[in-house]
């Protein structure tokens, strides 16, 4: 018999794990705090609300996008129960500039994957707008050919907490769209459909709106700069104030039969193959047939001119010059074929739609003074729209559901659990007797025991954990969604048939038969026994004392959920699951001790860890309690006299009464094949020798 202070002190040793989890509550992000992640030249500007959305500003102090946290404005839970935090930065397109982690308690990244791989995933947003179709994985077929969905590859083992994480930063950029970016684009924009074709001419174009016409005189730009240092510094204004100074003309390229009536064959051929080449831009032409022009001296070909720029709903559109020679139709009126022509492009990725309104401006410039001109400007504006009829649609591309993702995604892998797990329920909740009493019946479970340490553990991920049921209830304690255990399909899966056991068996069908780690610690018991170690057996009052420490290590982490719940992750790591299951125990290597020293003491304790330490275990004998029957058959002579089931009884799940202690019992079946064997069951041999003395009395 083993000491008891001296078990109680081992045991204990690692229940002090959860002891030392202890932290504090982080404070909301400040200034100080989140102005380091922003890169130069550009920086944080003001608060914008109380959600933690800020301006982001340019080098010269003009605001160009948002800076946001994700937890404030979608806090969807991870498997921590804890948000993930991010750092999203957007530009004034609803572009991500920068996605980066703060902060989260994800059980696999901290101290198991480590941060590295977490960090590198939100690496994939820069240069993605938050009109693209997002998704997590790998395209279902394996080919994304011409998908009009944008693929994100996620990190092995934590395909569902980045899954979270996903989720959560679309939901909070598109709030931040919705919130601080009216009217920008959240879906594919319009553009040309080139087999549309309709013969127009000029007069139909400026009769439908399709050409836009921006006329000011010289009297109406006199008042614009009337009161100004620039009222009196345009002679020719002054002299003719009924002339014209500005006659532009706005009309879209994009669409074939707009570009046939407008250019000459020769610019329209080249237009055809410079949108070839660019499928994305869209050609504007402008024409001005007054005195402004469209262009300064120094202007250069193939950028922005400094004289025009566009917004579109509030926002700046991109628009430079598309370095086309241009030549207008010969049917068209003289002054349009004689004046000022320039072909202009966007990008319509950048949320531009061709056929929505939107606005050009033009600057009106004015130079006061000879020696050091101060020079003055106004902006004149016209707002332009191409009939829709123009134009196709893409249709939007919805991502499927992520828990949808996930199936697909574990699709072989749920299938062959599926299968085993139906056989297993099957084989035990059918044919249990049977089954005990089979010659083979240790070869066969170590078998199983076999498989669900390879597949279900170390290749599926499926060590289920307390970690669930700690997210579980500081999901509700925070009024969260429970929609992040649909992120990992086959732990769900095995959570349901462990829910269906408690019913059936109590919690013997996890404990007994679906725990790798458990496993693991039956095969070192067996190693021990092959090694004829000597075997630690507690005595009965002992024995009763220490299964109560699993409660109590429940009772600390549920504590920890209330008190500092960003320790938890690290208080959960009394579980060696991660270490010996998640991470191959290819971690720290006091971890890497933890984990081996438990399968060492099962080499002569049996299953200590799972009978007197582990919190899942204490969640799994809770969930027996509503177990619907006593499926261990007894006989009144078990107990008295007969005590053989609860001396082998290596869980000490037999009380002296002979009850089964269904709360500790993991349905290893030895009781069961004691209970049907005529050679071993005392009241069954006692029974066949009273009929062979009463056949001899005979």
């Amino acid at each position: 018999m083993l000491g008891g202070k001296s078990l109680t002190a081992l045991v204990w040793g690692a229940a002090l794990w959860v002891a030392c989890a202890v932290s504090v509550i982080a404070e909301p992000l400040t200034r100080e705090t989140l102005a380091p992640y922003i890169v130069p030249p550009m920086s944080l500007g003001e608060p914008l609300n109380d959600q933690g959305v800020w301006q982001l500003l340019n080098s010269g102090g003009a605001e160009a996008g948002y800076v946001f946290e994700t937890e404030p404005m979608a806090p969807l839970p991870g498997f921590s129960g804890a948000p993930i935090n991010m750092l999203v930065v957007l530009d004034l397109d609803g572009r991500f500039l920068d996605v980066k982690l703060i902060s989260h308690n994800e059980p696999i990244f901290v101290s198991g994957l480590g941060e590295a791989p977490f960090h590198k995933f939100f690496e994939q947003y820069r240069g993605h707008s938050i009109s693209d179709s997002l998704v997590v994985g790998t395209p279902y077929g394996g080919d994304g050919g011409g998908s009009a969905l944008v693929y994100l590859d996620g990190v092995t083992k934590a395909t569902a907490s980045v899954r979270i994480a996903h989720e959560s930063l679309l939901a909070a950029a598109l709030k931040v769209a919705r919130e601080k970016m009216n009217g920008i684009s959240t879906g594919p924009p319009a553009y040309p459909n080139l087999e549309y074709s309709e013969p127009l001419d000029w007069a139909a174009l400026v009769e439908q709106g399709i050409a836009t016409r921006k006329v000011v005189t010289n009297a109406e730009l006199n008042a614009v700069f009337e009161g100004t240092l620039w009222e009196d510094d345009d002679p020719e204004a002054q002299d003719d104030p009924n002339g014209t100074y500005l006659d532009l003309w706005i009309i879209d390229l994009g669409p074939p039969s707009i570009a046939k009536a407008v250019l000459s064959k020769d610019s329209y051929e080249e237009l055809r193959e410079f949108m070839s080449i660019s499928t994305t831009d869209e050609p504007v032409l402008l024409v001005e047939t007054a005195r402004h022009g469209l262009i300064t001296e120094d202007f250069v070909r193939n950028t922005a001119p400094d004289l025009i720029s566009a917004d579109q709903g509030g926002f700046p559109v991109a628009f430079r010059d598309a370095d086309i020679y241009v030549e207008m139709n010969k049917d068209l009126p003289e002054d349009i074929q004689d004046g000022a022509a320039l072909i202009l492009r966007t990008d319509r990725r950048l949320g531009f739609d061709p056929a929505a309104d939107w606005t050009l401006q033009v600057k009106a410039l004015r130079s006061h003074g000879v020696f050091q001109p101060e020079v003055g400007s106004v902006t004149l504006t016209a707002t332009h729209t191409t009939p829709e009829r123009f134009y196709s649609r893409p249709e939007v591309v919805k991502p499927t559901p992520p828990w949808v993702d996930a199936l697909r995604n574990r699709a072989t892998d749920l299938v062959i659990l599926c299968v085993f797990l139906a056989g297993l329920v099957a084989l035990l909740g059918l044919r249990l007797n049977r089954l005990a009493g089979h010659k083979f019946f240790t070869p066969i479970r170590l078998g199983i025991l076999a498989f669900v340490t390879v597949f279900i553990g170390w290749w599926g991920q499926g060590q289920l954990s307390i970690a669930t049921p700690m997210a579980v209830l500081r999901t509700a304690k925070d009024s969260g969604s429970f929609a992040f255990l649909l992120y990992d399909p086959f732990s769900l899966v095995i959570w349901a048939v462990t829910i269906l056991g408690f019913v059936l068996w109590g919690r013997g069908l996890f404990c007994g038969w679906l725990c790798p780690f458990g496993a693991m610690q039956e095969f070192a018991h067996h190693l021990g026994r092959l090694l004829r170690l000597p075997q630690i057996e507690p005595s009965v009052k002992w024995d009763h004392r220490l299964k109560w420490l699993k409660y109590a290590v429940l009772a600390g982490l549920v504590a920890i959920i209330f008190t500092t719940p960003a320790r938890l992750d690290k208080a959960i790591e009394v579980e060696p699951f991660k270490t010996a299951i998640t991470t191959y125990f290819i971690r720290e290597w006091y971890y890497v001790a933890y984990a081996v020293g438990l399968l060492l003491l099962s080499m002569v304790l049996f299953k200590g860890f799972c009978r007197y330490l582990c919190p899942l275990g204490a969640v799994m004998a809770i969930g027996g309690l509503v177990r619907g029957r006593d499926w261990i058959a007894r006989r009144t002579e078990c107990g008295s006299p007969c005590q053989l089931c609860r001396v082998k009884c290596n869980y000490g799940a037999i009380k002296k009464t002979g009850e089964i202690e269904y709360s500790e019992c993991f349905q290893c079946l030895d009781c069961v094949t004691i209970h049907d064997d005529e050679t071993q069951c005392v009241p069954l041999i006692l029974a066949a020798k009273g009929r062979k003395i009463g056949m001899a009395a005979e």
